[in-house]
């Protein structure tokens, strides 16, 4: 496949690694020679210095002959501009834009993104991406992150091991026998640098960030056996009234009623917008390394603090006084993630990466064959993919074995007729089957040949 990325920045650049491995034509377009040189340095890349939305660049570009243009500078405008070209003077089938200003996104301005008037296929806002995700993780405490899959049957579940979590240092083959109403599949284990997928000898150690796999009604006790409860009294404190807190807050006050929160903003225009929005959410106008600001937010009664300002300094120094001040838990924006490792042994229990969530969403529009959603892990090492197999797919007639790969493809779990089966084995594959299957990113592109439609039906 033939694809344009239009920006070299972080989104760019990760989006360019990822489709790199799986042999795609790739041309990266920026302003900036510097920063092109050092990209196909290490990656397998075309650069093209240039304005991305000037026609004479993305005909360098390759414009001519591209299936795919994913628009991701740092100006929205650019990035509309570049997609009608792309359509009205080069005919490109898909065309991904970043579009971050929320003045654009408003519903009142919604007609202006029809497919009459701009020629944009796929808008990606991060900070819409990056609340709802965090949205979806603060509901069930614990998580850092959540997915859910085949409509909501099943989740992804992203949590941290504690030293007082029931389920340390037990094999993972023991679990049935320890935890015998316990139906969960460890999918995915970040221990330190290293990210690998379990086996049934591995044991899970404290720190370890692991993701696993769980039916929808059984996610309660799941995380019981992780160490994390419910609690009665739900009680929240978001740091940050831009983009993300503000959205953030939102979601919150529409599928979280539940919840009692309060957002903290430092800039007072800022603090004064974020009030006119929220109805049930109060806004403290105040520097979060406040101490007295923190006390004024109940911060020490806090099931969950969820820092987003636009400054990994103020997020990392703000989380780490929340949980000093007694917060249950914290989660940590970083937009540069050198220090993640390093902000979680300091006592952040979970970091949250933009990037990563953009770069996922932005994935999922760019799979084909019968891939019904596409969602990262540990920074791109793997996919969590769903898939329904079709009878024109490859994959029907095969069994779990045949399609397994030991370290790097496994089928996660099967919906049936709405029967969830995890970790299935020895079954052999039919129409109509939802399959959850994870795959490091190097073999993705043979699960997207197993769904891709059989010579005999073309």
């Amino acid at each position: 496949m033939k694809v344009i990325i239009l920006g070299a920045g972080q989104v760019g650049y990760s989006i360019a690694r990822y489709l790199a491995f799986e042999e795609n034509d790739i041309t990266m377009v920026d302003h900036s020679a510097d920063l092109l040189k050092r990209i196909s340095d290490k990656l397998d890349v075309q650069p093209v210095v240039g304005f991305a939305s000037h026609p004479d660049v993305l005909k360098q570009a390759g414009a001519e002959e591209a299936d795919l243009l994913i628009a991701v500078t740092a100006s929205d405008e650019v990035n509309m501009i570049a997609c009608e070209a792309a359509q009205s003077l080069f005919q490109i089938e898909t065309k991904i834009a970043r579009i971050r200003h929320q003045s654009y996104l408003k519903p009142t301005w919604a007609n202006m993104f029809s497919p009459d008037r701009l020629a944009i296929d796929v808008i990606i806002s991060p900070e819409i991406e990056v609340a709802r995700a965090l949205d979806r993780s603060t509901q069930i405490p614990g998580a850092f992150e959540v997915i859910p899959l085949v409509l909501n049957q099943i989740k992804v579940i992203g949590v941290r091991c504690h030293s007082q979590s029931p389920i340390i240092n037990t094999p993972l083959r023991l679990l049935p026998g320890h935890f015998s109403n316990l139906d969960i599949a460890i999918i995915c284990i970040s221990r330190g640098d290293r990210v690998f997928f379990p086996d049934e000898n591995d044991v899970l150690e404290v720190n370890d960030e692991i993701h696993f796999l769980v039916k929808h009604d059984d996610i309660a006790q799941a995380m019981q056996v992780f160490g994390y409860y419910e609690s009665d009294s739900r009680r929240m404190v978001i740091i940050g009234g831009g983009s993300i807190g503000k959205t953030l807050a939102m979601e919150i006050e529409s599928n979280q009623p539940d919840v009692t929160a309060k957002l903290i903003e430092k800039d007072h225009g800022r603090s004064e917008a974020a009030a006119r929005f929220l109805k049930n959410i109060e806004v403290l106008h105040g520097d979060a390394l406040d101490y007295e600001v923190l006390a004024e937010a109940n911060v020490q009664n806090a099931e969950t603090v969820v820092a987003v300002t636009d400054d990994d300094k103020v997020n990392i120094l703000s989380s780490l006084l929340a949980k000093r001040c007694g917060a249950g838990r914290a989660l940590t924006l970083l937009n540069n993630l050198t220090y993640s490792s390093l902000v979680t042994s300091l006592g952040v229990d979970a970091v949250i990466n933009p990037r990563a969530i953009t770069v996922s969403t932005i994935l999922q529009h760019v799979r084909q064959a019968r891939l019904r959603s596409v969602h990262t892990l540990g920074d791109s090492y793997a996919e969590v993919i769903e898939a329904e197999a079709r009878e024109t797919s490859h994959i029907i007639g095969l069994t779990i074995d045949d399609v397994t790969i030991k370290g790097s493809v496994m089928i996660a779990a099967i919906v049936r007729e709405n029967q969830v089966i995890l970790l299935p084995k020895k079954l052999i594959i039919s129409v109509g089957d939802r399959l959850v299957i994870i795959a490091k990113k190097e073999t993705v592109k043979k699960i997207e040949k197993l769904f891709s439609i059989r010579p005999s039906y073309l």
